[in-house]
């Protein structure tokens, strides 16, 4: 049988979402104390060896998790998962750019708001003050075209001044 540390290590695993004291103990079949130790230990543990993981302890429990360090390589990694509306803000911005953030929730909604805080987190918009004005200006940024790969989507446009 594993020790209690190596097990609670696959529960959090398992589990994917961080876990109260009262359910570790639970799933791994021990009582809060030992469950407390083993967790000690393999935090320890963790927090001593050259990993990409670390335990940790979140307001709602326990949670075995990426380090920070590599939140910028999942980002490039894992695909962004977006809601309609968030699509749909996007697609507004990129068709508009660069567009007035005003504009903007005029055409989609006070929840445009939200939806561009989670773009430019997400790095496929930016954001920069209106010199003559309070509002910003949104444009799309090169991780955009890169993810959606819009160069393959599109067809290459030439200008009078490409094809002279």
């Amino acid at each position: 049988m594993p020790r209690l540390a190596t097990q609670i290590e696959a529960i959090l695993y398992l589990k994917g979402k961080p876990l109260s004291l009262a359910e570790i103990a639970e799933c791994a079949g021990c009582d809060r104390n030992e469950a407390q130790d083993a967790l000690i230990e393999l935090m320890t543990d963790y927090a001593h060896r050259d990993s990409a993981l670390e335990v940790i302890e979140t307001p709602t429990g326990y949670s075995l998790q990426l380090r920070v360090t590599f939140q910028e390589l999942m980002l490039n990694l894992i695909p962004a998962e977006l809601g309609v509306g968030a699509l749909r803000t996007l697609a507004a911005i990129a068709l508009k750019q660069p567009i007035a953030q005003t504009e903007l929730i005029d055409l989609r909604g006070s929840g445009a708001y939200q939806h561009v805080q989670e773009l430019i987190n997400l790095g496929f918009v930016q954001r920069r003050r209106q010199t003559d004005g309070r509002s910003y200006w949104l444009q799309v940024t090169t991780k955009f075209h890169q993810h959606f790969e819009v160069d393959k989507l599109l067809p290459s446009i030439q200008t009078p001044s490409q094809s002279s």
